[in-house]
């Protein structure tokens, strides 16, 4: 299958503005790319780019004053499969684990393990471990956090999220991450081109039986993912980045052109 993807983001500036852009798709799937990832500024501006801690391409730039157009438009081949479930991966003792992945253990600003550690052990202690496990953090999230727009905040937490009852895709995923962390199972946030919604979503990424899966977003069905999702401990980035849109542009649109060919989608 191949699918077109890309964003267009416009940014109003009062003044001069350094900028960190984190949307370029992941290196592990540069070989999927049948057109080039290349990210355009308008104006042409100078940008220093980097490979962050979790390994995604990153742009340094200083937007000018008044309006900067950030965009990209590209081809990625993918099989079009859903990505794959797991249903008898096991989980592994703490000490079995590899260690470049126990930071995905450790809470964070926005995924507070310390204050939802005794409500994780108190509803999922007596799970078997594992893929039920896992399984069960995810349906009692889908369960418990009523999804809407209108209820999206820079500054929500696993915490709020989970003592509001209501959120968007991110407060989602940021609770079952952090449920998973309370009960010893590493979780990491991501984010990426989900070809079969209209939505560039976050979601978050479980490790069983030493495999990351990616696990459902706030609609809880298997994703078929364009592009590898941008990965981080939580949202911070990305919540920075919606926070300045929100702050600063006049409009801010993000495409994910369906796939081309005989099966056509419209995805935003």
């Amino acid at each position: 299958m191949k699918i077109r993807a890309g964003y267009e983001i416009s940014y109003d500036c009062p003044q001069p503005t350094p900028m960190i852009l984190t949307l370029s798709v992941h290196p592990s799937r540069f070989s999927d790319l049948l057109t080039l990832d290349r990210m355009r500024l308008d104006p042409p501006i100078l940008s220093n780019t980097y490979h962050d801690s979790f390994g995604n391409f990153c742009h340094v730039i200083r937007a000018p004053g008044g309006r900067l157009t950030v965009s990209a438009d590209f081809l990625v081949q993918d099989s079009g499969e859903p990505d794959a479930t797991a249903p008898q991966a096991e989980q592994h003792a703490l000490e079995d684990l590899p260690v470049e992945v126990l930071i995905f253990l450790l809470g964070s600003r926005y995924c507070e393990t310390d204050r939802l550690s005794n409500t994780a052990w108190s509803l999922f202690g007596q799970i078997p471990k594992g893929w039920p496990l896992v399984k069960a953090i995810c349906d009692y999230v889908h369960a418990r956090i009523k999804f809407g727009y209108q209820h999206a905040s820079p500054t929500k937490t696993a915490w709020d999220a989970h003592s509001e009852q209501r959120g968007v895709c991110r407060d989602f995923a940021h609770l079952s991450i952090t449920l998973c962390r309370c009960m010893n199972l590493p979780a990491r946030y991501c984010t990426g081109y989900l070809g079969d919604v209209s939505d560039r979503g976050g979601g978050r990424r479980f490790l069983p039986q030493q495999v990351w899966k990616l696990g459902e977003i706030h609609r809880h069905t298997p994703r078929l993912v364009a592009g590898q999702p941008i990965g981080s401990r939580a949202a911070l980035r990305l919540v920075v980045e919606i926070e300045m849109a929100e702050r600063l542009a006049a409009s801010l649109t993000m495409t994910v052109a369906g796939s081309l060919g005989a099966n056509h989608r419209a995805d935003r």
